[in-house]
């Protein structure tokens, strides 16, 4: 549970459904989940094994499986620090909004100018984001058991019912003579109209691009929940499930939004990006009229749950790799982490005002300081760590060092066969290509 809130977090809620808008609808779900059950498969297992097998967070893990391969350790590690902080600041607009909703001045989030408005003064983002890394770090505080685990147990079940009413929900909507069901079937059904086959490897980057955050692989975190997995533990089983309620979830957040935007904003409304959870789905509940306060509420509430779950397994990944290099107590290392974070995420926020900086990035956009660290986390390291981690376990200490940790106690490996073709080279080939993208050496 703690694993699959790690994997269900603001990737599926607001970015899913942008990318599922915008490749085609059915058409990127379609490749999501091959991708979900072979690509990503692949790399949970390993990173989960990698950690059971040498009982250490990222910081030291890799350096274990092979020596002289310490240095993907720190990259790994490298890419939570990098994200912690500005994800915080996110789940600080997220708890903004629900509050603003909460006290019923849901046509107040919907004017256009709000979001910007917010996000550019210079005190009240610093606030919510302080709230939130505080209570990030209260969790991680209290450890394994009281901590993380006792959250996801409460919060997943949550969770998913709420994502569930309010897909539900969506369906019923209606708007003059655009339905729900009109949404659901511009969400579900492919649209290969124009399709090429370098748009079908954009769709394709694309879906890779958002395993990443789905499954949050490439980040240190399934090793750190890896390390805390017991021996006699089946690991097939859990990751069988952490890739089903991750599926489920990612679909989910699509039909909540996809059909609720299109009712009242059309396609044109689904073209905001991540701006689509601060901009455009307030808009939407606003039309819902006296319903739509309610479903705000609970819609950011869902958004607060699933945030949360996320960024506590951000912030584990870099206790526990701190734990294991410096043998250092949970408590002293959660601070270390938190004093940290509060810092650079300040500066994140600053970003938007006293420290505002317009950056041309690799892929065409320009960035602020979030944008520039998203990018680079994103775009760069965890493709690099994947790609690295293949060339390690593929082709230096074989396959069989993750397939002899999976099959302990005599649990079956299922899907053996192609974890090895997609370890040594499918999934190199593709990494190698997203990696080539993200650099902008290669244009789709």
């Amino acid at each position: 549970m703690a694993a699959a809130g790690s994997a269900v977090g603001l990737g599926n809620i607001w970015r899913f459904p942008y990318l599922a808008a915008k490749d085609g609808g059915g058409l990127f779900l379609v490749i999501y989940i091959i991708l979900t059950l072979t690509f990503g498969f692949t790399l949970l297992t390993t990173e989960i094994s990698i950690g059971r097998r040498t009982a250490q967070g990222p910081l030291t893990a890799y350096g274990k499986v092979k020596k002289g391969w310490g240095f993907l350790g720190g990259l790994a590690w490298i890419v939570p620090v990098l994200i912690l902080p500005y994800y915080c600041a996110i789940g600080g607009w997220v708890l903004k909004y629900f509050m603003v909703f909460v006290f019923g001045k849901a046509e107040m989030a919907a004017s256009d100018n709000f979001f910007g408005d917010y996000i550019t003064s210079v005190n009240e983002p610093i606030i919510w984001f302080v709230v939130f890394l505080a209570a990030t770090s209260f969790v991680v505080l209290r450890g394994v058991n009281k901590g993380i685990e006792e959250l996801s147990k409460i919060l997943m079940p949550i969770l998913l019912v709420l994502i569930l009413g309010i897909s539900l929900f969506a369906l019923t909507l209606k708007n003059g003579d655009v339905t729900g069901l009109d949404g659901l079937k511009v969400y579900v059904v492919p649209d290969l109209t124009g399709l090429t086959l370098a748009k079908f490897v954009q769709v394709l980057m694309d879906a890779m691009g958002q395993l990443f955050f789905s499954i949050s692989v490439a980040m240190g975190i399934m090793v750190a929940y890896g390390s805390y997995a017991k021996k006699d533990a089946d690991l097939m089983s859990s990751i069988n499930q952490i890739e089903l309620f991750d599926m489920i979830v990612a679909m989910l957040a699509g039909l909540m939004i996809v059909p609720a935007v299109f009712v009242f904003s059309g396609r044109e409304g689904m073209t905001a990006g991540p701006g689509l959870m601060f901009q455009s789905l307030p808009k939407v509940f606003v039309k819902m009229g006296n319903a739509g306060s309610v479903v705000g509420i609970i819609f950011f509430l869902t958004v607060i749950f699933a945030a949360l779950t996320s960024s506590v397994s951000i912030m584990e990944a870099i206790v526990s790799g701190l734990m294991d290099k410096f043998k250092l107590r949970r408590r002293i290392s959660a601070s270390l982490t938190t004093l940290y974070a509060l810092f650079l995420g300040v500066v994140v926020c600053l970003g938007y005002n006293k420290l505002y900086v317009e950056v041309n990035l690799p892929n065409g956009t320009k960035g602020q300081i979030l944008d520039i660290l998203d990018f680079i986390s994103n775009s760069w390291f965890m493709p690099l760590v994947a790609l690295l981690t293949c060339i390690l376990i593929g082709w230096v200490a074989q396959p069989s060092y993750v397939i002899e940790e999976v099959e302990q106690e005599k649990h079956k490996f299922s899907r053996k066969l192609l974890y090895i073709v997609m370890i040594k080279f499918v999934a190199p080939i593709l990494l190698f290509v997203l990696l080539l993208q993200s650099f902008g050496i290669v244009k789709l």
